[in-house]
């Protein structure tokens, strides 16, 4: 307990004295890449797209894409999504050009728990994997980092995913503050009727969870979102704000670089 007690304490020593310096926020997107939402949609009721809202806030992202997506000829899901013309391979290539980052997603979006219990461990992996190398063969680079569905993973698979050199991302209170995500609950938000968005607003509700982690010394966040419409049209308040705080927006593997070492310095 003691041993836990100086951790504990020895991270929100380092984290404060991290933040006198860098408040650091890695924005991140699930579900994609969904071309209508990246892009936006022309017409009577247009919607922004959302690669052109970070460029106008001078902001890179890393995405977190479905490898099932990014087979050829694909644009998304007939029944919810709109097709604008644009493939997501092309979608995922427009990403990179613009400086942004993509990570695993997973290729087939299956709640991998589930899946272990019917299909078996080796289908959980080889799942990741297989959403890797579609990856790389667009980008050039193989993924290293990847979140799971809704952060569902069996300890076992993880195990294995984590020895072929991937991160997992999880929202688990056994990582530390500062590498664990923030789920912003984004989706509660989306659809025509949302009833359970936070409120007063989306870009408040998520304001309010990085304040409570400021509470605790922590300047540094992974933010969670989705490729949604509703999370786009709230990107300008919510990136101004935070930049209006000081805070920098990085790329994931950017933010790891500067905020693993002082996590593992606190561990010492």
């Amino acid at each position: 307990m003691k041993n836990i007690f100086r951790f504990a304490l020895c991270f929100a020593l380092t984290a404060t004295a991290f933040a006198a310096d860098k408040k650091l926020i890695a924005l991140t997107f699930d579900d994609g890449p969904r071309p209508y939402v990246l892009y936006g949609i022309k017409g009577p009721q247009p919607t922004p797209g959302l690669l052109e809202v970070l460029d106008r806030q001078g902001v890179k992202a890393t995405f977190f894409v479905m490898g099932w997506r990014l087979t050829p000829k694909t644009w998304g899901e007939g029944r919810y999504e709109t097709n604008i013309g644009v493939t997501c391979i092309d979608a995922a290539r427009e990403v990179l050009k613009r400086g942004h980052e993509i990570e695993d997603h997973t290729y087939s979006h299956a709640e991998l728990r589930t899946a272990e219990r019917k299909k078996g461990e080796a289908w959980v992996v080889g799942d990741v994997e297989r959403g890797a190398q579609v990856i790389k063969a667009i980008s050039g680079t193989q993924p290293k980092y990847v979140r799971p569905p809704d952060w569902v993973l069996p300890d076992d698979a993880r195990r294995d995913i984590e020895r072929r050199g991937f991160r997992v991302l999880t929202i688990s209170s056994e990582n530390p503050v500062a590498l664990r995500d923030v789920n912003s609950l984004d989706y509660l938000c989306a659809g025509a009727h949302p009833t359970k968005c936070p409120q007063p607003s989306l870009a408040e509700g998520v304001i309010r969870q990085i304040e409570q982690r400021e509470k605790k010394g922590v300047y540094t966040h992974i933010l969670a979102f989705h490729e949604l419409n509703s999370t786009v049209a709230i990107m300008p308040e919510f990136i101004s704000q935070m930049k209006a705080r000081g805070y920098q927006f990085l790329r994931l593997d950017e933010y790891m670089r500067q905020v693993q070492p002082q996590v593992a310095g606190a561990a010492k």
